[in-house]
């Protein structure tokens, strides 16, 4: 090899390894948060089957998809281990997929607390989420589609 070469050759390497560190590091095919703030069974499975179908396809292309379902408001019922009817399968979910995730407003679980003066116990698959409004901007911000059922 010629010496006039070599820090071309160098260059070429470097461009080859910082390629292939990205493609290692690659963020996922899709990312989606889907906005739940309805105390309404249709909606809460509408929200579930929409994450489980995503899932669903992206996994047939061989693809990564990342799911959030944030909710807030009356929605947050749907993440309350004493008043939601969707607990179950929210557990099954989450046991069988490692790209979902639930968030919970804690403005609400507050709110909630305030009212009733008494506890708001969530489902154990809940991540708490100081305010679910800047939680969706956030993920939009981050690149997420948005959904809501």
């Amino acid at each position: 090899m010629r010496l006039d070469r070599l820090p071309r050759s160098i260059a070429a390497l470097g461009a080859a390894l910082l390629l292939s560190t990205q493609l290692a590091w690659a963020e996922p095919a899709a990312k989606v948060a889907i906005h739940v703030d309805e105390d309404n069974v249709k909606t809460m499975n509408m929200a579930l089957n929409n994450a489980a179908n995503i899932a669903k396809y992206y996994e047939s292309k061989g693809q990564e998809v990342v799911i959030e379902i944030v909710t807030y408001g009356p929605g947050l019922h749907m993440l309350r281990e004493d008043t939601s009817p969707v607990k179950d399968r929210i557990s099954t979910m989450a046991l069988s997929m490692d790209n979902i995730q639930f968030s919970a407003c804690l403005n609400t679980v507050q709110s909630m607390k305030q009212k009733t003066q008494k506890d708001v116990p969530l489902v154990s698959e809940a991540q708490v989420v100081d305010s679910g409004a800047v939680r969706l901007m956030e993920l939009q911000y981050q690149g997420y589609a948005y959904l809501r059922p």
